[in-house]
């Protein structure tokens, strides 16, 4: 096995682990390739490796997903979460093609500023899990208009690689009185449109110089990133309705720090 077939799986293994909990999958990818001096032309490999991470939600969720496509012609009740979930994600849509150019070739090129949001997410996250007010919203398909649109304003923050897009989703329904658990199965359906809107939009802007020469690895980091994601999904609910995200805080601190120490000494 080469070694760009073991940066592959590493790099696959960590999308998966880190897409669907609030510690940042693009800020620990970006930060990984740097560190490994791993690159693709068009970012063709991190792009498609992505989408194993959408196909493992759907697949978790597929149950719950044809059960909402079924009711929606006669419930109001789904036809109410659906339309949340689209207001959700409705100023992501409008953000991310106005700024995709900046981000793609600004932010994202931006080790430092990666590793700083990482360790200011990480106080963030560490505040609101203590001092996030009384839950009045327990069901995640039950949340008002206003709540999911806000949740979907606060989620653009993502946008700055090392913010998270589950971190910002999450910390945002804390904050506006979401429970532990429903903020994070909210923020599981909102991926749904978000993750597959960025990928596909990725995929248009980047067609004329993606890369797949190097299927085989891309082909490693996609059933990688699907395996470790289908497992972080289905552990992670139970988990923080026990545990709340504490630990997700301390450890963006501890890797955004360790990236800054690394990067200062230049690596």
């Amino acid at each position: 096995m080469s070694d760009t077939t073991l940066v592959a799986a590493f790099l696959g293994l960590i999308e998966g682990l880190t897409e669907f909990i609030p510690v940042s999958s693009t800020g620990h990818l970006l930060l990984s390739s740097h560190f490994l001096n791993y690159e693709s032309a068009g970012h063709t490999f991190e792009v498609v490796i992505q989408f194993g991470a959408v196909l493992a939600i759907l697949t978790v969720y597929s149950a719950r997903l044809l059960g909402l496509v079924r009711d929606v012609p006669h419930s109001p009740g789904a036809r109410r979460f659906l339309m949340s979930i689209l207001l959700a994600f409705a100023p992501a849509v409008v953000i991310g093609v106005l700024a995709h150019g900046f981000i793609k070739s600004v932010l994202f090129e931006t080790p430092i500023l990666i590793a700083v949001m990482l360790i200011l997410g990480g106080i963030v996250l560490l505040f609101i899990d203590k001092c996030a007010p009384e839950p009045r919203y327990e069901d995640p398909t039950h949340l008002p208009m206003g709540v999911a649109f806000k949740i979907g304003l606060i989620q653009c923050l993502a946008m700055i690689p090392g913010t998270s897009r589950s971190g910002a989703t999450i910390v945002g329904a804390l904050a506006l009185g979401v429970g532990k658990r429903a903020a994070a199965e909210f923020s599981f359906f909102l991926s749904m449109p978000t993750m597959a809107g960025a990928f596909g939009y990725d995929l248009w802007k980047n067609r004329d110089v993606l890369d797949l020469s190097a299927v085989g690895d891309i082909a490693i980091g996609f059933v990688m990133a699907f395996i470790s994601a289908v497992l972080v999904v289905r552990w992670l609910l139970n988990y923080v309705s026990r545990n709340g995200y504490a630990l997700f805080g301390w450890w963006r601190i501890i890797v955004g720090t360790v990236a800054l120490a690394l990067l200062s000494m230049g690596f």
